[in-house]
């Protein structure tokens, strides 16, 4: 309360030490314009004094526009008072007022970050441009109706509970409808749990803050999930890099590897990888799998976009090979098919690591919101999860095929890599992304360049071409224009 430090003196009269304390609350912000005071009688009862007292105060204050009565609402501070007796800039010694020079205090951990934030260091976004930047899914192939149905429906059958703490672990429904999903896709559940997470960004980070020390050696693809690099990078990870063939990671160079550094967990993309959308194989699949197994080096399988099949049947993920055994950690997510926003992704593994990880998650932010919990369980235990993918996959599909037509027609690329999902990695012919992107900037086209996924320097003739949230239209103009740039570049390199 405003006046609990007014301690009343024989000084001066009550009336004046009631003004003074009003504005020198003024002055030292400690209340607000429009802020209300107690009313006389409050305020007469609270410091002990007569309400006449605290009527001569405040009309002082009032004749002095400091303060301003509302009939039947109150009494409140004005604005002006604040230009009279708010603190300025300098005080009366012409001294600047205290300012934290707060570049000298972050630490190594915010700078880094901040080094590495694509969004800060790349190009923006911005309406003009043809953007292939972006994999996140395309709003408009949301089904809002539904998802206010499931709203409403969940939030009835819950009632106040689901807006008040929720446990770390996750929505109880929800967790036995993922496990349920994660059955269908052929990964067992005998001896393992689930934790849900914000996002894979949160499930992939707890794994590491659980389960690595400063220095430790991770395996991981290369090029590989930008996002991975920099959780790693920003925790003092070793990250060593195995090279990507067409059918997916070198299976000798993981043996190498995995004989060299005996590195904590192998971080592996096997459907839809990011950057490259390379499915990789059943046998590939199997080999990865046993070659761990052998050198006892757990495997952390990102489930990216594994929803997104345009052509053969499902391939099941390498979880589904360990069956009773306990070396795979599943992290998946919707966020690239169903309402990014609602940031929900969740881990799959042995009972004792998902029970480590609800303990690293009650230190980091309690539990996932509860509601947008409830509200994804209701949209996919009504079933419309099958039918919307299938509207997603024609689209995408589309996309996809369409794109691949172009780059093979204007481009003339080294390679073109993706088996589906979301984007196309492509290899240029003796010019660097990078530069390629300069130059189509000016045209007002934007792509990914290659290096922001990668370990070395062999990203720097490789793009990534994200076609979610861009039109068929939109698709060519974008690759012809790019195609122009590059015969550009070209002619003044000869």
């Amino acid at each position: 309360m405003l006046f609990h430090d007014l301690i009343i003196n024989n000084d001066s009269p009550i009336y004046e030490q009631i003004e003074n304390h009003v504005k020198c609350s003024i002055h030292t912000n400690m209340i607000t314009p429009d802020s209300k005071l107690p009313s006389t009688r409050e305020l007469s009862q609270v410091l002990g004094v007569s309400r006449n007292t605290v009527l001569v105060a405040y009309e002082n204050l009032e004749a002095e526009n400091v303060i301003y009565t509302k009939k039947g609402k109150g009494t409140f501070i004005t604005k002006s008072a604040f230009e009279r007796y708010g603190k300025k800039d300098y005080n009366s010694n012409n001294k600047m007022k205290w300012n934290v020079d707060w570049e000298t205090k972050a630490n190594a951990y915010s700078i880094e970050a901040e080094k590495m934030d694509i969004i800060k260091n790349e190009i923006p976004w911005s309406k003009d441009l043809i953007s292939f930047k972006s994999i996140s899914p395309d709003g408009e192939l949301f089904d809002l109706e539904e998802f206010k149905r499931s709203f409403l429906y969940r939030l009835s059958v819950e009632g106040n509970k689901i807006l008040n703490y929720g446990y770390a672990r996750g929505y109880k429904p929800l967790i036995e409808y993922l496990k349920q999903y994660m059955l269908e896709k052929g990964v067992s559940g005998e001896h393992k749990d689930i934790i849900v997470t914000n996002g894979f960004t949160e499930g992939f980070e707890m794994m590491i803050e659980a389960f690595t020390n400063l220095g430790d050696y991770v395996l991981c693809e290369n090029p590989t999930h930008n996002t991975a690099l920099r959780i790693m990078k920003l925790h003092g990870i070793k990250t060593i890099g195995i090279p990507m063939l067409e059918d997916g990671l070198d299976i000798e160079k993981l043996e190498q590897y995995l004989k060299k550094y005996q590195p904590r967990f192998l971080y592996v993309i096997p459907s839809y990888h990011n950057p490259t959308g390379i499915v990789i194989g059943e046998k590939k699949r199997s080999q990865i799998y046993e070659l761990c197994r052998e050198y006892e080096v757990p495997i952390i399988e990102d489930g990216f976009t594994e929803e997104l099949l345009y052509g053969s049947s499902h391939i099941t993920p390498i979880a589904s090979l360990d069956k009773e055994r306990n070396g795979v950690v599943y992290i998946g997510s919707f966020s690239k098919i169903l309402f990014p926003g609602l940031r929900i992704g969740w881990v799959m593994g042995d009972n004792r690591v998902i029970s480590l990880l609800e303990s690293v998650k009650r230190c980091k932010n309690i539990h996932t919101s509860s509601i947008d919990q409830g509200i994804l369980y209701e949209y996919l235990q009504s079933g419309i999860l099958k039918r919307q993918m299938k509207r997603m996959r024609k689209s995408y599909k589309e996309r996809f095929e369409f794109a691949k037509q172009c780059v093979e027609q204007y481009l003339d690329p080294a390679f073109v890599w993706g088996d589906g999902g979301l984007h196309l990695y492509v290899g240029l012919r003796e010019v660097s992304a990078r530069l390629l992107l300069q130059v189509c900037y000016e045209r007002k086209v934007i792509f990914m360049p290659g290096d922001i996924f990668s370990l070395d320097d062999r990203g720097e003739n490789t793009l990534r071409l994200g076609l979610s949230r861009v039109s068929l239209e939109e698709i060519e103009t974008g690759i012809k224009i790019m195609g122009e740039c590059l015969a550009q570049l070209r002619n003044k390199a000869e």
